[in-house]
């Protein structure tokens, strides 16, 4: 028997904090006032998609206006792909056939489910694309959000496994093997959309844009307008928007932070936030308040803020370490220390004196 999705639209940042933030309005430091002037008006444009509100900036680009115009077609597509929530999208069409029959899928779908599916290898499943259930199970991020029944909980929990996804790349097909399955993609959905805004930037010849993503992801193309570094600001998660704790220098870089602050809902005393550990079903409990990841694409930025918060302060900066050269990552913990891998040492700066940067 089919289970009907539950589908509504999501309210834009409900109960989210600004996680990442371009200084000085993407010119951090002193700056003549030729550079501050091209730098204040950049063509630009908002977009909606996977239920996030995503921010475009082209810095001295005379093309720009056509750029807009082709990311907001690239973005449409994608979302026709890829939403879970979307009920005309291909995800959601293979989620309605779990148990029944494989569905025809885009290329690009075709590439974010194979993606997805290599990082639950390598983590042994800490990332897993078939969470969905426990997704709409908990809610979070919504007023009705609660604690689940235990045996809704085992239910859910049950239906997740990556495992049981079978997919054909010469067919481009998908199926899920059991009834109720539900394949989320949204997990790296948004930075495999980023990766190729990105790309077509570049392809075009782009010199200096910006691609935020709600506030929790930025992509920095090329240097400032001036030439210089683009500073990102590290939100405080013990203060108001907008208020920082740090920065890191960025060039034709990515930037992904997860937290606890980002979604969540108190019951009974108790916190719980949106990133859910896959082997339990419930939000993963640990020492961090947050992770942020930097190298050099969206989408394992994405993948990897979430799967190193699951694995912890001590297995995740091992993680880390060893994943590959471009790959940084700087963990916050409760008790308001902070911690880099030893790429970020130089890179990052602390600037609230209520933080202490570890050195190791």
């Amino acid at each position: 028997m089919q289970r009907t999705q539950k589908w509504r639209k999501r309210a834009v940042l409900f109960g989210l904090t600004a996680m990442l933030t371009i200084l000085l309005s993407g010119c951090g430091g002193e700056a003549n006032p030729k550079d501050k002037t091209a730098a204040a008006e950049p063509t630009s444009r908002q977009y909606y998609i996977f239920d996030t509100v995503v921010n475009i900036k082209l810095y001295e680009d005379p093309k720009g206006e056509e750029h807009l115009d082709h990311i907001d077609a690239m973005l449409k597509t994608l979302d026709e792909e890829l939403s879970r929530t979307l009920e005309t999208s291909q995800i959601y069409k293979v989620n309605q056939e779990a148990g029944v029959e494989a569905v025809e899928v885009s290329e690009d779908t075709i590439e974010v489910l194979k993606r997805s599916l290599n990082y639950a290898k390598e983590t042994d499943g800490l990332f897993d694309p078939t969470v969905g259930g426990l997704v709409d199970l908990w809610d979070i991020g919504h007023e009705d959000a609660h604690v689940p029944a235990p045996e809704d909980l085992q239910r859910e929990l049950s239906l997740v496994g990556y495992q049981n996804v079978v997919m054909d790349e010469t067919k481009r097909t998908i199926f899920l093997k059991t009834p109720g399955m539900i394949l989320d993609l949204g997990g790296i959905g948004k930075g495999y959309a980023a990766d190729k805004i990105a790309a077509y930037l570049r392809e075009e010849g782009v010199k200096s844009a910006l691609v935020d993503l709600g506030g929790s992801s930025i992509i920095v193309v090329g240097s400032k307008p001036n030439g210089d570094d683009w500073i990102v600001g590290l939100q405080d998660p013990d203060s108001s928007r907008g208020t920082t704790m740090g920065t890191i220098r960025l060039n034709d870089q990515v930037i992904n932070t997860s937290g606890v602050y980002e979604r969540y809902f108190v019951e009974d005393g108790v916190m719980y936030h949106h990133i859910l550990d896959p082997r339990t079903g419930a939000p993963a409990q640990n020492e961090l308040k947050s992770v942020t990841i930097l190298t050099d694409n969206a989408t394992d930025a994405d993948a990897l803020s979430t799967v190193v918060f699951v694995m912890g302060l001590e297995k995740g900066m091992e993680f880390v370490e060893n994943y590959n050269e471009v790959t940084e990552a700087l963990f916050i913990t409760k008790d308001d220390k902070i911690y880099v891998t030893s790429g970020l040492k130089d890179q990052f700066k602390v600037t609230n004196e209520l933080y202490t940067l570890i050195q190791e």
